[in-house]
């Protein structure tokens, strides 16, 4: 399958903006706020450190990192100007120990320096960006060295019965609820993704070909969902 090209996907994310969080809760049953704290925690924040959270949506992982830092930074980069707003939005009713800057920008071309991040998080981008090894690249030179990036995704399972499952859902549930909000198209598009992405095992070896040091994958809630943690 081809995957759409990067201003597809800037059109999409900014269509469905204003369902975005609503989506997040029906597609993991809300079990997604777990999911977003173990990634920050894998990403091993340290109290000042500057993080950086990539394909940030909405700002739940952002927020999240900011908590976890103390009197550090966190810059949220996202190319969907409508989800940042969403993010914005949100951000004075959070109760924050770190200060936050949205970004609109490219992750395939981050306009920062060469080793400027302690940490990084990324949550549902990597299956979406139309060049999964040039964002590595991107990730990892713009990381210190020894810092970690936790990526957390769905995935296609392994398992045919849980695979089979997951398709039903999306097929019958999701994307039916989606076209009562009016953007059915707009999540129809999961599936096709996740038959595109590569497994836990390849992810980890695109990371270390990007040049990153080491790479482990943790497959969640029977592989639906996974977290990459690569290290510099």
């Amino acid at each position: 399958m081809t995957p759409p090209n990067s201003q597809d996907v800037q059109t999409l994310f900014n269509d469905i903006a204003p369902i975005y969080d609503q989506m997040n809760d029906w597609l993991s049953f809300g079990i997604h706020r777990v999911w977003k704290l173990m990634t920050v925690k894998w990403s091993n924040p340290q109290p000042y450190n500057t993080a950086l959270d990539l394909c940030c949506g909405t700002g739940d992982l952002t927020f999240l990192m900011a908590k976890q830092l103390v009197k550090g930074k966190v810059i949220g980069v996202d190319f969907s100007s409508q989800l940042l707003a969403k993010a914005q939005k949100k951000q004075p009713f959070k109760s924050l120990n770190s200060e936050i800057q949205w970004l609109e920008a490219d992750v395939l071309s981050l306009p920062f320096d060469n080793n400027y991040f302690d940490c990084a998080t990324m949550g549902y981008g990597l299956r979406n960006v139309t060049n999964i090894s040039a964002c590595l690249q991107e990730i990892q030179r713009v990381l210190k060295p020894n810092s970690k990036v936790a990526i957390l995704d769905f995935h296609k399972p392994s398992d045919n019965w849980v695979a089979n499952g997951q398709k039903w859902y999306l097929d019958k549930i999701v994307v039916t609820i989606a076209d009562l909000l009016g953007t059915p198209s707009e999540y129809a598009y999961i599936y096709p993704s996740l038959e595109r992405f590569p497994n836990g095992e390849t992810q980890i070896q695109l990371g270390l070909n990007a040049g990153f040091s080491q790479g482990i994958h943790y497959p969640l809630f029977g592989g639906i969902m996974g977290v990459l943690v690569l290290t510099k």
